[in-house]
């Protein structure tokens, strides 16, 4: 709770506003916990008629993010919201302030950003946990978001892992509505089939506290109907269990995301899987929304599956396999795991092929930072999201 954000005198800004503002800060206060930088970023949760927007801020240091809300006030710009790691538990309170003559004034007219001419400078306080707000922070902006080459930026299982103590569960649809602030892009959800033939997002292949709440319920998901698991099964932290149709329904209609990667783990006929595919494509092509959804291909049974679909050459997919099953069913992406090292003539390649190379799962921010430098990759699939966008908005 934040008085004067919260007053009736702070009003939303417009969406120039917040275009202005998106770039690449250095820290002049509060670097030794969030490190040298930072890249600020927009995103947004549509909910109907009603619009949430959040400025995601990714720091270098540990991993961590500040998640705020934007209101003005008079000429000025205040920022309400909270700081995390993503690999820890460490939390706490942010509130930021852009003044009047400190770029205010100037993010609020309808005049464009000149970055030789303009400056913006954010103050504020962030605690440490519940603490009151009181350690000084400041923020100066250096230079646009880098966006030279189109790049998709994936969060692992919907957005991030249930062990990771993130506001949501894995696999669910409000683990999906965070995945953007977090950093994301695009999406990798895993995909399984009920007892009774109901797509649904589960990770692993049997019932466990590892990834919903003790239940009573064990073996096997294949085991159990769509109503018995919707009925009787929470995740960790009290959702239900997501239909594929649900997620691609929030996807589409409720997130800025841009790329679903369907991994599949059913072994058997994957029509239903095309079809749900093809529907949420038209859907989304019919509110122009650009969505890419791709039927995932992990294993050979999957790929011997694939392959039995009518016209498979022209589904939309993704193959972990070999280069050259690749080729063979004429899939957009190449998804390599990053053990694999860097596969530079590969990926040279594909890119002359026209396709693009994901690798996965990159969570180590060195690691990161060297396939981000180093790489010809298109995208990267993450369990810590944050860490991507920062190193890939910060380069040069």
């Amino acid at each position: 709770n934040w008085d004067i954000f919260n007053s009736a005198s702070a009003k939303p800004f417009s969406g120039f506003t917040r275009s202005k503002m998106e770039g690449v800060y250095t820290l002049e206060a509060g670097g030794q916990d969030f490190g040298p930088s930072t890249a600020a970023k927009w995103s947004y949760t549509a909910n109907g008629l009603d619009t949430v927007y959040h400025l995601s801020f990714f720091l270098e240091r540990a991993s961590a993010y500040f998640i705020c809300e934007g209101r003005q006030l008079d000429s000025a710009i205040l920022l309400n919201g909270y700081w995390r790691r993503m690999t820890t538990t460490e939390t706490g309170k942010v509130r930021l302030t852009i003044a009047k003559g400190s770029g205010g004034k100037q993010l609020l007219s309808t005049s464009p950003f000149n970055p030789l001419t303009d400056s913006i400078v954010i103050t504020g306080v962030y605690s440490n946990g519940d603490n009151n707000p009181d350690l000084p922070i400041q923020l100066r902006y250096t230079k646009p978001l880098n966006k030279a080459k189109p790049f998709q930026i994936l969060a692992h299982r919907g957005g991030g892992r249930s062990a990771d103590l993130l506001p949501a569960s894995e696999n669910s649809v409000e683990m999906i509505r965070l995945a953007s602030q977090f950093g994301a892009t695009g999406i990798e959800i895993d995909v399984r089939l009920t007892k009774d033939g109901v797509p649904i997002l589960f990770h692993d292949a049997t019932l466990n506290e590892r990834v919903s709440q003790q239940n009573g319920l064990l073996g096997p998901i294949e085991n159990y109907t769509y109503a018995q698991l919707s009925t009787l099964v929470r995740l960790p932290n009290g959702e239900r269990i997501p239909t594929l149709q649900q997620a691609l329904q929030t996807v589409v209609y409720n997130t800025p995301l841009q790329f679903v990667w369907m991994d599949t783990k059913v072994h058997g006929s994957l029509e239903f899987l095309r079809n749900i595919q093809a529907e949420y494509l038209a859907k989304a092509a019919a509110i122009n929304r650009n969505v890419e959804i791709v039927i995932g291909i992990p294993d050979e049974e999957v790929l011997k599956n694939f392959k039995l679909l009518a016209n498979y050459q022209t589904i939309p997919s993704l193959v972990e396999l070999k280069a050259q099953d690749v080729r063979d069913i004429n899939a957009k992406v190449w998804a390599p795991q990053w053990t694999l090292g860097l596969q530079d003539q590969e990926t040279s390649l594909m890119a002359s092929e026209g396709r693009r190379v994901f690798t996965w799962t990159l969570d180590v921010a060195e690691n990161v930072e060297e396939y981000m430098r180093k790489g010809n990759f298109n995208g990267i699939l993450s369990n810590y999201p944050s860490i991507v966008a920062y190193y890939y908005y910060v380069s040069p």
